[in-house]
């Protein structure tokens, strides 16, 4: 899991010990920087909200990839397989092992439309890409309550930070967009309909209004919870003519599969 390179899956301490080494990139460099200090900090004397993933970051936990693009095809693919690798080994791993995306900035100032229209991009990448089918028991319409994001045949929440939250810093980053990829089932023993459940996100909820000075954004629901829908969390709107009205992602449970790395990239020039 630990072989060279930018776009390699990575446990927290390689991920240290190559920022710290001086070999990776200087975004990728920021990214990991911000997002560990946000993690393990505090705003306005308040811890960050999400304890868990704050406790996680405390103990090493996560996984982490750098994407160098996020539009090439190869890079995507690349992108694809560590996703896929880190759902091969994750329930193997120890405590709540998330997956931390950094995606290089782009060349020119993104609008908060610009990073909605990308989030969607490489969710629809991923979903047609996918080598397994969309599961049976979730719904392909993102209206319904019960649908959320799949892929490699697992449920689960992609949350993203991004540089243009003005007042929501526990979603804000400086550096570009983030995705960090959790399966359903790492929330197991805690969702809304469990007393542990209920308490965390009474205590998330309290961190996050003060961490934040606003309140909880008005879409923050519950997966399952009939007036509550998933995609609209994913990456937060701050304004609302610049987010879409709807989920601009179309899922089929029959979706065209890449047979292997070899048929899907990009051929290169010879002389390349």
């Amino acid at each position: 899991m630990n072989e060279p390179g930018v776009q390699s899956l990575v446990d927290q301490e390689t991920m240290a010990a190559r920022v710290e080494a001086g070999e990776m990139p200087d975004w990728a460099v920021r990214h990991f920087e911000t997002f560990t200090d946000a993690l393990l900090g505090e705003r306005n004397g308040t811890p960050f909200p999400c304890f868990f993933g704050a406790q996680s970051v405390r103990d090493g936990e996560p996984v982490y990839t750098a994407v160098p693009s996020m539009t090439d095809k190869d890079a995507l693919l690349d992108f694809r397989d560590a996703l896929l690798e880190y759902l091969d080994v994750y329930r193997d791993l120890p405590g709540r092992t998330s997956f931390v995306t950094f995606f290089k900035p782009p060349e020119r100032e993104f609008s908060e439309g610009d990073y909605h229209e990308i989030l969607w991009h490489l969710l629809q990448f991923l979903h047609v890409h996918d080598p397994e089918p969309w599961p049976e028991d979730i719904p392909t319409d993102p209206d319904d309550p019960h649908w959320e994001f799949c892929f490699g045949g697992e449920p689960m929440f992609p949350t993203c930070r991004a540089p243009f939250y003005d007042e929501r810093k526990s979603r804000y980053c400086p550096v570009g967009l983030e995705i960090t990829f959790q399966p359903r089932t790492l929330f197991d023993g805690i969702t809304h309909d469990t007393e542990a459940g209920q308490k965390a996100r009474e205590t998330i909820q309290s961190r996050m209004e003060e961490y934040d000075g606003v309140c909880p954004h008005a879409d923050l629901g519950d997966w399952g919870v009939e007036s509550d829908r998933e995609w609209p969390q994913y990456l937060f709107r701050e304004d609302p003519d610049d987010s879409p009205d709807e989920c601009p992602i179309v899922i089929t449970r029959e979706h065209p599969k890449a047979a292997s790395q070899r048929t899907e990239r990009t051929p290169k020039a010879a002389d390349d």
